[in-house]
């Protein structure tokens, strides 16, 4: 019984922020005192979870639930103490928790990127990466997949948008990355009109906006701004082409280039001028003002 107790006491004081980072769930924002977190309980978009970094102990304010490590663990889980200590004590072969969500600079240089499974989005980390982001995730399900993947001898998850050279852009909350061939990415809907971004949280938060967009337009995302000007041949062909790209020197610099040698493009980036790009718009901003302003661009 007194080995139990010990247990219990050393797991009481294994760091709450540590283990939900394995879980793939970091603060949105914290102080010296607490951190905040998006529920690993739920899906939501408003942090409700905070935890005392002095203390060590957890609230979720959604259910007014809360307590160690062990209760953590119990409740994520879905376990009994004996198997919580069992998960905590370094038993981990079952335990989700022993996914570190980020690899190491080092590690990524060292190692190319292997592709184990590729799936419908159903992690609640991803979901709440999504939510983070703005995104719903039946609108990441239309673009995106559940990718889990091994670098050197560790695996990870995260969101992933295939190129169409059959390499994988890779995104979760603490890391980004992309496996090889590098290569943009085209959903192919219709011949005749296009539509442009920068990235895929630009091209999701787009779908969130405009749903129709994903019957009406062809889809490319640039990946990196390296391959603009070997699209350009590509890009002219359209009837109809919306750039939405950011609103940043780089992101001005492509879209002043690619007016300028496709004719038929058209600049949609004043729809979220004061930021940097149409996703942090929609994240930062009012749902009224984010309506207005699609209205007001929509018109003109």
């Amino acid at each position: 019984m007194k080995e139990i107790r010990m247990d219990c006491e050393k797991a009481r004081n294994i760091d709450i922020v540590s283990t939900l980072a394995k879980s793939g769930h970091f603060p949105v924002r914290k102080t010296e005192k607490e951190a905040w977190f998006l529920s690993p309980f739920r899906t939501e978009t408003q942090a409700s979870f905070k935890v005392s970094l002095k203390k060590n102990y957890w609230i979720d304010f959604g259910t007014f639930e809360g307590g160690s490590t062990i209760d953590l663990v119990m409740k994520m889980e879905n376990c009994s103490v004996r198997e919580a200590l069992e998960r905590l004590s370094g038993n981990m072969d079952h335990f989700s928790f022993h996914r570190r969500p980020n690899p190491t600079k080092k590690e990524h240089r060292a190692n190319p990127i292997q592709i184990i499974e590729i799936k419908e989005i159903e992690h609640r980390a991803l979901q709440n990466y999504l939510s983070s982001r703005s995104i719903s995730i039946k609108t990441a399900r239309k673009l995106c997949k559940e990718i889990h993947y091994r670098i050197g001898e560790r695996t990870y998850f995260g969101i992933g948008l295939q190129n169409r050279s059959e390499g994988w852009e890779l995104r979760n909350s603490y890391w980004k990355g992309s496996t090889s061939p590098k290569d943009v990415s085209l959903v192919k809907n219709d011949p005749k009109n296009l539509t442009i971004t920068e990235g895929m949280f630009d091209m999701l938060t787009l779908m969130e906006l405009r749903p129709e967009i994903g019957n009406s337009h062809d889809l490319l995302v640039f990946n990196t701004t390296a391959f603009v000007k070997r699209m350009i041949k590509e890009i002219g062909k359209y009837e109809s082409v919306e750039l939405f790209l950011d609103r940043d020197k780089a992101g001005m610099g492509m879209t002043e280039l690619l007016l300028e040698k496709c004719p038929n493009s058209r600049d949609m980036s004043s729809l979220y001028r004061g930021f940097k790009d149409i996703n942090e718009w929609k994240i930062k901003s009012a749902k009224d003002e984010v309506r207005q302003r699609i209205q007001d661009v929509s018109l003109s």
